[in-house]
C-alpha cells in the first residue's frame, strides 16, 4: 500500500454487480423503477457502497449502459453516399441494445443545464468522424457553405428518434431515405 492510499483497496466486484444488475433492471422494469435501491436489493451491495461509486442514479445509468460501448469506426472511401450509409448504419447499431434503449429516455432529465457531458458520451462521440466522411467526398459533392455540425445535428436527430421512439408508434424508414436527404443538405445549392 503507497502513503495515499488509506483502507482497504476498492473491492472490483461491487462495481461489475451493482453495474450488471443496472443493466438487467433497464430491460426488466425500465428507467424509472431502475433505482439505488433496486439496483443494492438486485446486486447484493449496499446502497452506500453503490453511491461512493456512483454520485447518482444517472451517473450509474450512464455507466451502465455506456460504459462497454465503442463507437463503430467508419473509414472513407470517397464514396459520400456510401460512406454515409455505412456511418449511419454503424452509429445505430452503436445504440441499437435493450440496455441503451432503456436508459436512453430518462438520462436527458439528469443532465444538469451548464454541466459537463459524461465521459461515455464524449468517447461515443463521432462527430470528427463525420467530417472526416465530408473532408474525403469527393470536390464539389459537399457545399462549403454548409456547416458541417448543422447536418451533423440532423444526423443525430435522426439516429435519436431510431434509438427513443417505438417502433410501433415511429414512421418506419429505411436509413436510405436518411442518406438521401444528408447528402440534399450537403450538396451545393444548383442554381
Amino acid at each position: 500500500m503507497t502513503r495515499n492510499q488509506v483502507g482497504r483497496p476498492r473491492d472490483a466486484s461491487i462495481d461489475a454487480r451493482a453495474l450488471e444488475a443496472t443493466r438487467q433492471l433497464l430491460v426488466e422494469v425500465g428507467f424509472t423503477a431502475t433505482t439505488i435501491q433496486a439496483v443494492a436489493e438486485r446486486s447484493g451491495v449496499h446502497a452506500s457502497a453503490i453511491y461512493r461509486r456512483w454520485p447518482s442514479r444517472h451517473e450509474l445509468i450512464q455507466d451502465a449502459a455506456f460504459s462497454e460501448l465503442t463507437a463503430k469506426q467508419v473509414r472513407p472511401t470517397g464514396d459520400l453516399r456510401h460512406d454515409l450509409r455505412r456511418f449511419l448504419r454503424g452509429y445505430v447499431a452503436t445504440f441499437d441494445s435493450p440496455v441503451v434503449r432503456a436508459a436512453m429516455p430518462g438520462l436527458p432529465a439528469g443532465n444538469r443545464p451548464g454541466g459537463r457531458a459524461p465521459e461515455a458520451w464524449r468517447r461515443l462521440s463521432v462527430r470528427p468522424q463525420f467530417r472526416e466522411i465530408l473532408a474525403a467526398a469527393p470536390p464539389g459533392a459537399v457545399d462549403p457553405a454548409v456547416d458541417p455540425d448543422d447536418v451533423f445535428d440532423l444526423l443525430l436527430g435522426s439516429v435519436l428518434v431510431r434509438v427513443l421512439v417505438p417502433e410501433e408508434v415511429r414512421r418506419p424508414g429505411p436509413i436510405e431515405r436518411t442518406v438521401d436527404l444528408l447528402v440534399r443538405a450537403l450538396s451545393p445549392a444548383v442554381p
